[in-house]
This record gives structure tokens, C-alpha cells and sequence, in this order.
């Protein structure tokens, strides 16, 4: 059974401030104790953590019937390839975000695109040099 991944699940801590100056506390690790400190960079407050973890990244497998182009908003991740020659088969808009993914069955690379006016999904068309 082919799987992929659910990334929605990112979870970041709330952030802290100094109580003497309320500047903004940083995570700092007290290497001889072994345990993690929110600092504050502007004065000497230091304040034991509750909970020695700074930031949480959950992964959970899903089944086959989903795909990691599930994800939302990826017309606005400004770091996914683009292309400016796909057609749209649900508004004919030219610009896309190209994902490509492994099919770990058979190790055969899948390219789907994603329309960046109407977020539809669209299997592979044939891409110009420019893309």
C-alpha cells in the first residue's frame, strides 16, 4: 500500500517575555544542568522552560487515497517551482505551481500542477523550456 505524509500538524509554543523589561525571551540551553532557559537578551532575566521543547512538527502517515498535494494554499508558497504555459482545465489560467512527487511502487516521478487562480489539480501537461 503506497502512503504519504500529512504535514498540517506544526505547532510552535507561545513566545515568552522578560518580566523586567519586557523585551522578548529567547530559548537558551544551560549546558552544565541540561535543561533549556528562555533568556532575555537586554538584561540578566533567565527563566527555566516548562517544557523543553521549542518547537513541535507533527508528520502523520496517511493513506493512499490522499496525496501530499492535499496540502492548502500552495499557490501561496512562493518557493514551489512555477510555470507560465500550463492550461487550466477549469478557468484555461496559464500560471501554475508545479509539484512533483515519487511513486515509491515503482519509483516513477508524478508531476501535478496546481492552478494558481482556482487551485485546481491537473495532471502533467506537457511543459515549455521556460517554465
Amino acid at each position: 500500500t503506497q502512503s504519504t505524509w500529512d504535514l498540517h500538524h506544526t505547532t510552535q509554543h507561545a513566545m515568552k517575555f522578560c518580566q523586567e523589561c519586557n523585551n522578548m525571551l529567547y530559548p537558551k540551553e544551560d549546558k552544565q544542568s541540561k535543561i533549556l532557559l528562555y533568556a532575555c537578551r537586554n538584561c540578566d532575566h533567565q527563566e527555566e522552560a516548562d517544557d523543553n521543547r521549542v518547537y513541535r512538527n507533527e508528520v502523520h502517515r496517511l493513506a493512499e487515497s490522499s496525496r501530499i498535494t492535499e496540502l492548502l494554499d500552495v499557490k501561496d508558497d512562493p518557493t514551489l517551482p512555477r510555470t507560465k504555459n500550463s492550461d487550466c482545465p477549469k478557468c484555461r489560467n496559464k500560471k501554475a505551481i508545479i509539484i512533483t512527487q515519487t511513486n515509491r511502487a515503482d519509483d516513477k516521478m508524478v508531476i501535478t500542477l496546481v492552478c494558481t487562480s482556482c487551485n485546481e489539480r491537473f495532471a502533467n501537461s506537457v511543459l515549455g523550456r521556460d517554465s
